[in-house]
């Protein structure tokens, strides 16, 4: 299948380490991966979790992805797989063999993205009503980045989770933060 070449500009971007076009990849195909999982899952914050290992699993694999073949398609693959891995979790008496992360794959902010300008911007008393409006496991990731000022790895210790679920984590927290503030 031939892929869309702006999608297609976004993904080479993305395997150089482009901040943007991780975010871009993250913004076209979150609410679709999201959707198809909620469907699967006994619930949203199960869902949601799941997705967030999904775009690590795939920005950490991004160099494997075959541009012959849907990027949407790949996509929900690894989706469904995690989906399954997370389900023989559940079960004990399934027997499952699980393959540990590689080393995180390095995603740098070139600079402050809008949903990080408006967070500097906004003033504190207000801003931090507005992080009470997420969820708590976004409101704690944000706390530890921008008020106790932990680094990615930091926070990954703290939370005991893998780098780019973290990461993930954080740029969903981001971009949902800057929506309430926008429609604020």
């Amino acid at each position: 299948m031939v892929e869309d070449t702006k999608l297609l500009e976004h993904i080479s971007q993305a395997q150089k380490g482009h901040q943007s076009a991780y975010n871009a990849l993250l913004n076209t195909f979150w609410k679709e991966v999201y959707n198809f999982l909620k469907t699967k899952c006994s619930n949203g914050d199960e869902a949601e979790d799941i997705t967030i290992n999904t775009f690590a699993k795939a920005f950490d694999k991004l160099d494997t992805y075959d541009k012959n073949y849907s990027f949407k398609t790949w996509l929900f693959s690894i989706a469904r797989n995690l989906h399954i891995d997370h389900y023989r979790k559940q079960k004990p008496d399934l027997i499952s063999i699980h393959k540990h992360q590689k080393e995180a794959h390095n995603v740098y902010d070139e600079e402050p993205s809008p949903a990080d300008k408006l967070i500097q911007k906004q003033n504190l008393a207000q801003l931090l009503a507005y992080i009470k409006m997420l969820k708590p496991h976004y409101q704690k990731v944000i706390n530890l980045r921008y008020f106790m000022e932990l680094s990615y790895k930091e926070i990954a210790t703290e939370l005991d989770e893998p780098l780019n679920n973290v990461k993930i984590r954080l740029l969903r927290a981001k971009k949902l933060l800057a929506e309430i503030i926008n429609n604020s």
